[in-house]
């Protein structure tokens, strides 16, 4: 396994992130707990959860990724070998079950409380926003188109306020954002800087693969020249880079056959792109979800690709890909679909 640091911070982590937001819906709690297992055997010490999951958001079904985690913890007493992140939901029609009061300081002090009782520990290392409040585009909406009736109000400077309290009374020891654009980053970052007694954003967890390289366009400057580091999340595009789609019906049980309306990485563009790769991939002996998993832990501005897996098989072949390295020509091959075929899935 390969380390880096959280920036701004003497925290250690893998480089492959052992994302979870399957565990609940799609895996059970064994097979949760099995995954732990053996991404810690493999040298994996950082995990990443949420509140909201499992995914697809659901009034049954949230906050049990967190419980999975807690009881994986309170069986093997593994907490002090793992760095821990996890996120506050925002606002939104999906998520009203949770509540309805944005990142006003008491939702984030009930969202703390609550996600510490679950995941059965007394600190959170990594905690994140895991969208805005305001309306802009993110979850791959393409472009901005101002909101009229968006009556938000900056209340950055409160919320990192109520941030600060809770990493002075130990619940959270560093903060960071999620599917968050150039403006909010450095909105973040100006207020931290202007009052040095708020916590600085140190990481932003935003979606990076072959098939969405957004992140390029305005962030990656910004985690170079300001050290704020990308955790890369759907390095897979929901699994679509596993070229698991291409031939006819979707695997049953996959994702997408589960929840069609997941389809964020199946638009046309994106199928055909993703042949393209997997004919790279192909043509150097390496299956496609490694070259795609590699690309991505290529990256100068990444801190920890997040993987996710179904089975203990993929998140073998996952894990494996930190070990895999691209040459300049498939660098290059790389490059020649990209130009084709720019960010068909945000």
């Amino acid at each position: 396994m390969e380390y880096t640091h959280l920036p701004h911070t003497d925290i250690e982590v893998s480089k492959i992130c052992l994302g979870t937001m399957t565990w609940g819906r799609q895996n059970t709690e064994s097979e949760g707990h099995a995954q732990m297992d053996y991404a810690l055997d493999r040298g994996v010490n950082f995990f990443d959860t949420a509140e909201l999951y499992p995914v697809p958001a659901h009034k049954d079904y949230h906050s049990h990724t967190e419980m999975i985690i807690g009881n994986w913890f309170s069986k093997t007493g593994n907490r002090d070998q793992v760095v821990l992140a996890t996120k506050i939901a925002g606002p939104a029609a999906f998520t009203k079950f949770i509540r309805t009061t944005g990142f006003s300081p008491e939702s984030i002090r009930e969202a703390v409380d609550g996600s510490l009782k679950r995941l059965k520990t007394d600190y959170i290392d990594l905690y994140q926003l895991h969208w805005p409040e305001r309306s802009t585009n993110y979850f791959g909406k393409r472009g901005y188109f101002p909101d009229y009736k968006d009556h938000w109000e900056d209340n950055i400077h409160l919320v990192l306020v109520t941030l600060a309290d809770l990493v002075r009374q130990g619940k959270i020891r560093h903060v960071g954002l999620s599917n968050e654009t150039p403006w909010g980053v450095m909105r973040y970052l100006e207020e931290a800087k202007v009052h040095h007694n708020l916590p600085r954003m140190i990481s932003i967890q935003n979606p990076y693969s072959l098939l969405n390289r957004l992140f390029e366009v305005g962030l990656a400057e910004i985690s170079h020249r300001s050290d704020i580091g990308l955790l890369a999340y759907s390095p897979l595009g929901f699994g679509t880079l596993s070229g698991k789609y291409l031939d006819g019906e979707p695997p049953e049980n996959s994702r997408i056959a589960l929840f069609p309306n997941y389809d964020r990485y199946s638009g046309e563009t994106a199928v055909e792109a993703t042949r393209a790769y997997r004919d790279i991939a192909s043509s150097f002996g390496l299956s496609l979800a490694q070259m795609a998993l590699a690309f991505v832990n290529s990256r100068p501005f990444l801190t920890s690709n997040i993987i996710g897996a179904t089975s203990l098989e993929q998140l073998k072949e996952n894990i494996d890909s930190i070990d895999i390295r691209l040459s300049e020509e498939i660098l290059e091959a790389i490059e020649e679909v990209h130009q084709r075929f720019p960010n068909p899935a945000p």
